[in-house]
C-alpha cells in the first residue's frame, strides 16, 4: 500500500449531474496558464468519493470569462466525464480498477490527476483473452488491449476517411487476432482487392478466377436478382414463371438424387440449368396466348448469356451438376482451419451488378450455417465486410434488399449462434444505423466530415463523446476506441505494419511516377486486350431470342 503524502489536488467538484462533473482547476496568483493545468482532452483524473476513487476522462477544456491574454488568475473550467472506479487507500501496481461509479463525489472533493501506475492498471490486460494492437496516445508508451470475446461477440465497426489508416488498422486488428488464435474463421469481403497480401500464408486468398458459387446455391430473392430484368414491371411477370420452374428443377434433381420431400423454392438443393431452361421453353410452348411469351423469352435469353459470359464463370460454369456445397461452405468457412485462418474474397472482378447478390450470398450462407450446426460441435465465425456503405445503406430503398436482411440479421442474432460481424466503412453517415448500432466496439479513425462526426456522436456511448472532437486532429493510424473491447475509451495508434504485410490502399504515387515516361503503346494494347478478356462475351443466343429479351 502506499502511504504517501498526496500532490496537491489539481482542482475541486463544483457540479455533479449523473455521469458528468463539472470542476474549477486550482493555480496560484503567479502561475502561468500552462503550470497546473497542463490537462488534455482524454486525460485521466481521480476524485475521493467515499471509501472510492472515482476515474473519469477530460471531455472538454475552457476559460471562463477569460483576461486579454488570458493568465493564470483565469477561472478554468474542466468537464469529466465518470466511467469507472478503486479503492481509495491503495495505490500500488496491483490497484483494482472497476468500470461503473458506485458513488458520486460530493461538491467540493479534490481532483488529482491520474499516475502513471493507476493508468497502467486502468488501461490493463484484462484476466479474458486479450490482444495487444497498439499504443496509447498517453505521453508514455502504455499499451493498449483489445478483450477478444468483447470484441468477436458483440460485432465491431472500423469508421474513417480515405486515407486515414482504416485498412492498415483493419489488417493490425485481424492480424493479432489469428497470431494469437491460430485456429480462427474469417470471411473478409475485399471489394477493391486491397487485402489479398497482407495476410501471407495465413489467407486462402479467392479471385474472381478461383471462386466457386454455383447459381443453385441462391435463395429465391437473389435469382430474381440474376435472371430477371432490372424493370420493375417486367419483372414481376418474370419472376412468377421463374419461381415455378426452380421449384420443379429442384423437385426432380432432388427426387433423382434422394428425396424431394419439403424442397421449396429456396432450399439449397442443386438443379440443372438446362433443365430449367427447357421446363420455361417447355411451358412457352403450351401458352394459348402468343401476348404472353415475352417474359418466357426474356427470362431464357438472360440464361443463355449468362452461361456463356466468363465474368460469371464463377457461378454457370460447367455442364455437370453436382452437390458440391459441402466442399465450398469448407473452403470459405476454413474448416478444417489447415494453418490459414482467414478467407479474402476479391470481388473486385465480379460484374458489377451481381456483387450485391454474391454479397447477399455468402452472407446469408454463414448465418445459415451457424444457425443449423450442432451446437456441440459449432465454430464460431467473423465475417469482415469492407465498404459497408454499399450493402447496408441508410437508406432503406437504398441497395439490394436481400444483402440488406442478411447482414442485418447477423447483426441482430448472430451472437447466439457464434457469428461476428465487422464493417468497416469511410463513410459512416451513409450506413444503416440500426445495423451501426448493434456494433458494440467502434474503432473511428480521422474523420473531417461534419455529417459523418453527428452521426457517430449518436452511436458512441456518453462515456466516449468527450473524444469525438479530437477526431479531426488525428493522425493516420490514430483511432478513438469505445465499447465492449475496451475497459474504457481510449485514444490509441495502431502498431506498425511492415510493407509486405501492408493492403493495397496507398493513394498513386503521382510526384514519383510523373517524373519519368514510363508507358509505351504496348502498355496500352496489353491493357486493352487485358480489359477485352474479361468483358468477351461469346453470343450464341439465337439472335431473334436475343431480340425478344431486349
Amino acid at each position: 500500500m502506499d502511504t504517501a503524502t498526496p500532490p496537491p489536488p489539481i482542482g475541486y467538484v463544483v457540479a455533479v449531474a449523473g455521469s458528468k462533473v463539472s470542476a474549477v482547476l486550482s493555480h496560484g496568483p503567479h502561475d502561468a496558464p500552462g503550470d497546473v493545468k497542463d490537462l488534455r482532452i482524454g486525460a485521466l483524473v481521480k476524485i475521493p468519493a467515499g471509501g472510492m476513487l472515482c476515474v473519469g476522462m477530460v471531455a472538454s477544456l475552457s476559460i471562463e470569462a477569460p483576461s486579454r491574454p488570458p493568465r493564470g488568475v483565469d477561472r478554468c473550467i474542466v468537464e469529466i466525464d465518470l466511467f469507472g472506479e478503486g479503492p481509495a487507500g491503495h495505490r500500488g501496481p496491483d490497484w483494482r480498477f472497476d468500470r461503473g461509479v458506485s458513488e458520486h463525489p460530493p461538491l467540493g472533493a479534490p481532483i488529482w490527476e491520474v499516475s502513471a501506475t493507476e493508468m497502467r492498471c486502468v488501461y490493463a490486460k484484462t484476466g479474458a483473452s486479450s490482444v495487444r494492437v497498439g499504443t496509447l496516445n498517453q505521453g508514455e508508451p502504455i499499451p493498449a488491449f483489445l478483450a477478444v470475446d468483447g470484441l468477436l461477440g458483440k460485432h465491431f465497426a472500423v469508421l474513417g476517411t480515405t486515407g486515414s489508416g482504416k485498412s492498415c488498422s483493419v489488417v493490425l486488428i485481424l492480424k493479432s487476432l489469428l497470431e494469437s488464435h491460430a485456429n480462427g474463421h474469417v470471411l473478409l469481403l475485399d471489394p477493391h482487392n486491397e487485402y489479398s497480401r497482407a495476410f501471407g500464408d495465413l489467407a486462402e486468398v479467392i479471385t474472381p478466377e478461383t471462386l466457386h458459387l454455383p447459381y443453385w446455391m441462391m435463395n429465391f430473392a437473389e435469382s430474381v436478382a440474376v435472371f430477371c430484368s432490372a424493370d420493375p414491371n417486367a419483372r414481376d411477370s418474370e419472376q412468377s414463371i421463374l419461381r415455378e420452374a426452380i421449384l420443379q428443377a429442384r423437385r426432380e434433381f432432388a427426387g433423382e438424387h434422394g428425396d424431394d420431400t419439403g424442397i421449396t423454392v429456396d432450399t439449397p438443393v442443386p438443379y440443372q440449368l438446362h433443365r430449367l431452361q427447357k421446363i420455361i421453353a417447355t411451358d412457352l410452348v403450351r401458352l394459348d396466348n402468343p401476348e404472353g411469351a415475352r417474359p418466357y423469352l426474356r427470362l431464357l435469353a438472360r440464361m443463355e448469356t449468362l452461361r456463356h459470359d466468363p465474368r460469371y464463370a464463377f457461378m454457370f460454369a460447367g455442364i455437370v451438376v453436382r452437390d458440391t456445397m459441402a466442399s465450398v461452405l469448407s473452403r470459405i468457412l476454413r474448416i478444417p482451419v489447415a494453418g490459414r485462418p482467414i478467407t479474402i474474397v476479391d470481388l473486385s472482378g465480379v460484374p458489377g451488378e451481381i456483387v450485391d447478390v454474391v454479397v447477399s450470398l455468402l452472407s446469408r450462407t454463414i448465418f445459415d450455417f451457424a444457425v443449423w450446426a450442432p451446437r456441440a460441435r459449432s465454430v464460431p465465425l467473423l465475417m469482415v465486410c469492407e465498404e459497408a456503405h454499399r450493402y447496408i445503406p441508410r437508406e432503406q430503398s437504398a441497395g439490394f434488399q436481400p444483402t440488406r436482411e442478411a447482414i442485418a440479421r447477423i447483426a441482430k442474432e448472430g451472437r447466439k449462434y457464434g457469428v461476428s460481424l465487422g464493417l468497416v466503412t469511410q463513410r459512416p453517415s451513409e450506413l444503416s444505423e440500426t445495423i451501426l448500432s448493434q456494433c458494440n466496439t467502434l474503432f473511428a479513425l480521422r474523420m473531417s466530415n461534419e455529417a459523418d462526426q453527428a452521426f457517430l456522436r449518436r452511436a458512441l456511448p456518453e462515456s466516449g463523446l468527450g473524444l469525438i472532437a479530437a477526431l479531426p486532429a488525428l493522425r493516420s493510424q490514430e483511432a478513438v476506441v469505445v465499447g465492449e473491447a475496451v475497459t474504457v475509451p481510449m485514444r490509441i495508434r495502431f502498431d506498425y505494419l511492415e510493407p509486405e504485410h501492408q493492403p493495397r490502399s496507398a493513394t498513386a504515387p503521382f510526384s514519383e511516377a510523373w517524373r519519368h515516361d514510363q508507358a509505351d503503346t504496348d502498355f496500352v494494347v496489353e491493357t486493352l486486350a487485358r480489359w477485352r478478356q474479361q468483358t468477351r462475351t461469346q453470343q450464341t443466343t439465337p439472335p431473334a431470342l436475343v431480340a425478344a429479351g431486349r
